[in-house]
């Protein structure tokens, strides 16, 4: 179609040459950084590992078998267990499994822990100077432009995306990704709530709209209407309420992940869910009439028109097709979003060589690029970078806001 042809020749086709620069330009890491943080985490691990050991009252266990794990805890302990079996018959602790257990079980809890940071520990703290190139001095990743099927960029060896932000633990690592020398800083610039401005915008829901016009606190404004509270008495765990509710909508998710999500009775997460479609009607409409478009194409499109097959909309099978109204339901939103950033960052580039600066974008994270900048050259760059970002994609009917931060280290920059 000619909209997939153009999306070719505007964003996918000169996006390699970005990504070309990105990979090649690399990203400076402190290796000792790197080293100190890894025998604090050891040294954290060992302590969750005799607080286990105690707990469960046995010295001879492995925490990082499967397997072992799922019989301390539903054998030895009694957890009462209420899942599938693996294909091997035996007891599966998935995350899943095990984050609903942790509220109930310390001892859940901890090997939850224990997991996270044995996993941050192998993955990226011990991994990451191993990956330094020798003749450059820095790290390259490799983007993947064609593997995401929502049109996102995915990255590889190593996955410079997926470095947790969400734990205190995970967010220090990010302490390790510095600046070239002592004449540059690191600049951070990320969309604010861009999948909730775009979904606002595709969707015209006229509440959504209006709150992000007025440049409400989102999820307070949600939490205003779906509680049915003037926006000044919305409370801290209401707006937690509403936020998560925001989120899990984006994502198609029902009532029964969302009280797992929130930890209430399904019944409840029902009524959050009736009471939030209420409020946003045109949220509702959107969603029902793009499953209901999928159904008769096959397909769903992002604003630019990429496309996504959806080769199970119709499938016999219940999980499947519920499975597949999820995807419908995000892939405009999120992919929209990709194209969005895509777009940002080819016109940054040109920028970047047109006005001959020094600075290079070094990484790109969904919704954040990060940009290693010579000192002198932050003040004339913010207003270029800010521009290029909230007009990628003109016509929108929402404001679209990006923060820009500056620091020593990618954490104190974002």
């Amino acid at each position: 179609t000619e909209a997939v042809r153009k999306l070719y020749d505007e964003v996918e086709a000169p996006i390699i040459r970005v990504l070309a620069d990105i990979e090649s330009e690399g990203v400076r890491i402190d290796p000792d950084f790197l080293t100190a943080y890894s025998s604090v985490l050891e040294k954290e691990i060992k302590e969750l590992q005799e607080k286990i050991y105690a707990d469960a009252g046995v010295r001879e266990i492995n925490l990082n078998a499967p397997g072992q794990i799922g019989d301390l805890l539903f054998v030895r302990m009694k957890i009462p267990y209420r899942w599938k079996k693996t294909k091997t018959g035996q007891f599966s602790t998935d995350e899943e499994i095990l984050s609903e257990l942790a509220a109930e079980h310390g001892i859940v809890r901890d090997i939850l822990d224990y997991r996270g940071l044995a996993k941050l520990k192998s993955t990226y703290v011990d991994a990451l100077p191993r990956m330094i190139n020798p003749r450059t001095g820095r790290v390259h990743t490799s983007f993947n432009q064609a593997l995401a099927q929502t049109g996102r960029l995915s990255s590889q060896n190593p996955n410079l995306q997926n470095i947790p932000v969400r734990t205190e633990r995970g967010r220090e690592t990010r302490k390790a990704f510095v600046p070239r020398d002592a004449g540059h800083v690191l600049l951070s610039a990320d969309y604010s709530q861009i999948e909730l401005r775009l979904v606002a915008h595709i969707s015209g829901d006229q509440t959504l709209l209006e709150a992000f016009r007025q440049g409400h606190d989102i999820h307070t404004a949600t939490a205003a209407k779906v509680f049915g509270v003037a926006l000044e008495e919305v409370t801290k765990e209401q707006r937690y309420k509403a936020k998560t509710v925001n989120f899990s909508i984006l994502y198609g998710a029902g009532a029964h992940n969302l009280s797992k999500q929130l930890g209430i009775r399904r019944s409840e997460a029902q009524q959050i869910i009736e009471a939030y479609f209420a409020q946003f009607t045109g949220l509702k409409a959107y969603m029902e009439g793009t499953v209901a478009e999928a159904r008769e194409k096959g397909y769903v499109t992002t604003l630019l028109g990429r496309r996504r097959y959806l080769r199970d909309i119709n499938s016999v099978s219940a999980v499947t097709r519920a499975n597949e109204e999820r995807v419908a339901i995000n892939t405009p939103v999120q992919g929209s979003a990709a194209d969005m950033i895509k777009v940002a960052m080819i016109h940054i580039n040109e920028a970047l060589h047109r006005g001959g600066f020094g600075a290079r974008m070094i990484l790109q994270v969904h919704d954040e690029l990060v940009f290693d900048v010579p000192r002198t050259e932050v003040d004339a760059l913010r207003p270029i970078i800010e521009e290029a970002m909230k007009n990628a994609l003109p016509g929108l009917l929402v404001p679209i806001e990006v923060g820009i931060g500056t620091g020593e280290n990618w954490l104190e920059a974002h």
